[in-house]
Order: structure tokens, then C-alpha cells, then sequence
């Protein structure tokens, strides 16, 4: 796995990388900006993308999903390579508002009441998109048994999950790519 991992790094650092002075969704501003999705949805880079994740995810997952945007492309493509390789796992997306119209709700997707959910990000800083969709699933019925990001650029995630009796792997942390941490 560790070429894979390194084929991953190396093309997260030569196409989603920015350095430069940007603003973060916080507000705050950074020296370097990292937009993961030129990576995970990627042609020669996504089925990789897709292996990592699936090395670390817990084996009793039924079902992967996050807080779309950031969670779509690792979700889906995880999900198909995963299908591919005999590992049956549902796709999902959690809305950022509740649907006004059809069948309404948060979830879009193949979950139901009673998965074994982990909850994806393609890069947190703080993870309060990775709690809010934890939240809204298991509101829905679902056990959450695990919340992954390919890139923890805060640092502050995993303390997070944990108050909440949750366990965050990240692929990729800001160290491994050469940055410090952001913090909260």
C-alpha cells in the first residue's frame, strides 16, 4: 500500500496543493490552500484514492457517506471500487438543508435505518462538517463507526470525534504534506 499512498501524496502535492495567502471558510487566512477534488476525482488517482480508504475503513461498514460536496467524490468512488472488489457498500450524501419537495429529508442516497455508517470529507480542518453529517444520520437511525478525511489540515479533528466517543482517520495530515497545522 505504500505505493499507492505515495502515487496519492505525490499527486495531491502537483495538483491540489495552492500555496499563496487564501481566505479559509473560517474566515482566517492561510498560506496554503488545498482543493483535494483535483485528486479524489481524478482519472489517475481516484481508484487509489479509493484503495486508501478502504484499507483503513472498519470492516463492519455497511454504508459510506458525508456532508456533500466534500464527501461525494471519496463516497461514490469508494463505494464503486469497494463493489468491485466484492465488498458491498451503499453510497449516500447528507443535504445541507432539508429537501423541500419529493420525498424531502437530509439523505439522498442508499441508506437505510441500522448501517454501519463512516462518514467521509475529502479535507477538514476543524471536522464540523464530519460531526454534522455523524449527527444527521444517526437522527436518521444509523451507527456511525467511523468519520474519514483524506486530508486533516487542522489537526483538530480527531479530539473532536473522540469527545463524541467517535474514531477519525485521515489519510493525509497537513505534516505529511509539509504544512502545519491549521488549528481551530
Amino acid at each position: 500500500m505504500s505505493g499507492v499512498r505515495e502515487r496519492v501524496k505525490s499527486h495531491l502535492l502537483a495538483h491540489s496543493v495552492k500555496t499563496g495567502t487564501f481566505t479559509l471558510k473560517s474566515g482566517r487566512e492561510s498560506n496554503w490552500f488545498i482543493d483535494s477534488k483535483q485528486t479524489i476525482c481524478a482519472p489517475d488517482a481516484m481508484a487509489d484514492v479509493a484503495d486508501l480508504v478502504l484499507a483503513v475503513l472498519d470492516p463492519r461498514a455497511t454504508a459510506i457517506g458525508g456532508l456533500t460536496m466534500g464527501a461525494d467524490g471519496v463516497s461514490f468512488i469508494t463505494a464503486g471500487v469497494a463493489a468491485g472488489k466484492g465488498r458491498p457498500l451503499s453510497a449516500f450524501s447528507v443535504r445541507k438543508e432539508v429537501k423541500g419537495h419529493g420525498a424531502g429529508g437530509r439523505i439522498a442516497g442508499h441508506l437505510h435505518p441500522g448501517d454501519r455508517v463512516v462518514i467521509t470529507e475529502d479535507t477538514v480542518t476543524r471536522g464540523t462538517s464530519l460531526l454534522e453529517a455523524a449527527h444527521v444520520v444517526q437522527e436518521f437511525g444509523c451507527e456511525v463507526v467511523q468519520l474519514i478525511a483524506v486530508v486533516d489540515r487542522g489537526g483538530t479533528a480527531e479530539a473532536m470525534a473522540a469527545a463524541e466517543g467517535l474514531v477519525f482517520t485521515a489519510l493525509f495530515t497537513a505534516p505529511d504534506l509539509g504544512f502545519a497545522y491549521e488549528g481551530a
